[in-house]
């Protein structure tokens, strides 16, 4: 299994999921047709399958002409979110194949929006999982309470992503990572593994690369939306509970102007 970042927008990003075996291949948001296409072409790739994490513009905004481009492509998208394009709606829990050896599992980790949808990617060669988390978990940050509350929020990032394996590849739908490092120096001003993620992240976007993937295990040890179980950061804010430690560092964030 191979990943390849499409960036697209001023932000986003579309991920090319390919199986070597037979060079079948996912797209995760096109927003971007015409790049996503590109993509493909270059790594002669068949593409098979659209995967949407949800059903804003920027993520699903591609799928329409997508289908015209790639006739008889399938598109997945989470049921109770009206994903433009659909074919193939999800719930959590369901499974389907990309190639011989690519499996995906869909999660439903809802808040952001209704309907939203995380994809676990895991492949039969036995390297490390992936989750592709749209607009819910983003690295050392969360997406928007637009369509959701905080005890959604709580559920979908520190129970249903919270407990996949620690090595899994975190693909996220921005390029938001310096920011929200910068704003969780505000909640731990001791974390010693942000400040030193920060650092590597400036490195990487003074470079022009991106800073994703991160790893679940890295998220558990820098993201304070998904350390909300922790007393220490249930202290730092003021609540003995973690979804409104949650729902106070989410308002936090809305507020800053970092």
């Amino acid at each position: 299994m191979k990943i390849f970042h499409i960036p697209c927008l001023e932000d986003n990003y579309s991920y090319l999921i390919i199986d070597e075996g037979t060079k079948e291949a996912a797209v995760v948001d096109p927003v971007e047709p015409e790049k996503v296409l590109e993509a493909a072409k270059r790594h002669g790739v068949d593409l098979k399958i659209i995967l949407t994490t949800h059903h804003h513009w920027d993520h699903a905004g591609g799928n329409e002409k997508m289908k015209e481009m790639v006739p008889g492509i399938k598109v997945y998208g989470g049921s109770l979110d009206n994903v433009k394009g659909c074919t193939d709606k999800v719930e959590s829990g369901d499974k389907f194949s990309l190639g011989a050896n690519v499996n995906i599992l869909s999660l439903h980790t809802p808040c952001h929006t209704k309907g939203h949808i995380s994809y676990y990617v895991t492949n039969k060669e036995g390297e490390d999982p992936a989750v592709f988390t749209g607009d819910t978990l983003f690295i050392a940050g969360c997406g928007k309470f637009f369509e959701g509350t905080a005890e959604q929020m709580y559920q979908s990032l520190c129970v249903t992503l919270g407990s996949l394996p620690k090595p899994t590849q975190v693909y996220c739908g921005h390029e938001y990572t310096v920011k929200n490092l910068q704003f969780a120096l505000t909640v731990e001003p001791d974390n010693t593994k942000i400040q030193q993620k920060l650092l590597w992240a400036q490195q990487q976007r003074q470079a022009g690369l991106p800073t994703i993937p991160s790893t679940i295990e890295e998220e558990m040890e820098t993201n304070p939306f998904i350390r909300v179980d922790l007393p220490e950061i249930q202290k730092l804010v003021g609540f003995h509970d973690p979804v409104e430690a949650l729902r106070e560092i989410r308002q936090r964030k809305d507020n800053w102007r970092g």
